[in-house]
């Protein structure tokens, strides 16, 4: 996959703030209206947390309805900022617990999942911790017959036993499922060219 895509710059976003504004404001929604959003709180109060905590909600809720389900995450979005600042004097503070203590910290926040959960980690916190989405579980499914039921953490270490524990290879390796995914092993897969193809089981059941 980086031969064929190169290396992957990502996650979108310019600060620690905007990466986790993104991964709240990207479930169940497009990048493009995720943009939309985050262009608004650009040109409003800037895309800070600790002003969002401070924000009526209101005014949040316009800000980010691009995203889709606005009222939701406005309140999600602002409640876990004013969790970040009620409880650490600033970001980089929490940020510098270990690894498994945040991530079960985010996990307890209203709103965080195991997938957001984990994006904040890896790429805004800047911890060894595998993002696993719906293109790795196709692609994983497809290629190596890996059920798609299977637990989100139970693929996770699955994937992580037998890859280098780094940040830049967790970073580059889950944008490589990403455009994969969006290339290639579609909901209706286009197998033609696939840089998969060599290894993938469902190609071999398939070739006609």
């Amino acid at each position: 996959m980086r031969k064929r895509f190169g290396f992957r710059d990502w996650w979108p976003g310019d600060t620690k703030d905007e990466i986790i504004i993104g991964a709240m404001l990207t479930q169940q929604a497009s990048w493009s209206n995720v943009e939309k959003a985050i262009s608004n709180l650009k040109s409003s109060a800037g895309v800070d947390l600790r002003k969002i905590s401070a924000m009526d909600i209101r005014k949040l809720e316009m800000l980010v309805r691009p995203s889709g389900f606005y009222r939701q995450k406005a309140r999600r979005l602002k409640g876990i900022a004013s969790y970040i600042f009620g409880n650490y004097p600033s970001l980089g503070r929490m940020f510098s617990k270990e690894t498994g203590e945040l991530r079960q910290e985010l996990l307890s926040l209203d709103g965080i999942g195991p997938e957001t959960a984990d994006s904040i980690l890896l790429y805004a916190a800047g911890k060894p911790s595998f993002v696993i989405d719906a293109y790795t579980k196709r692609i994983m499914n497809r290629v190596y017959g890996i059920g798609l039921d299977m637990d989100y953490d139970n693929l996770k270490t699955l994937i992580t036993d037998n890859i280098k524990d780094d940040i830049e290879l967790y970073s580059d390796f889950h944008a490589q499922f990403v455009e994969l995914g969006k290339r290639y092993c579609r909901t209706r897969p286009i197998c033609k060219d696939c840089p998969a193809s060599g290894l993938c089981r469902y190609k071999r059941m398939n070739a006609k």
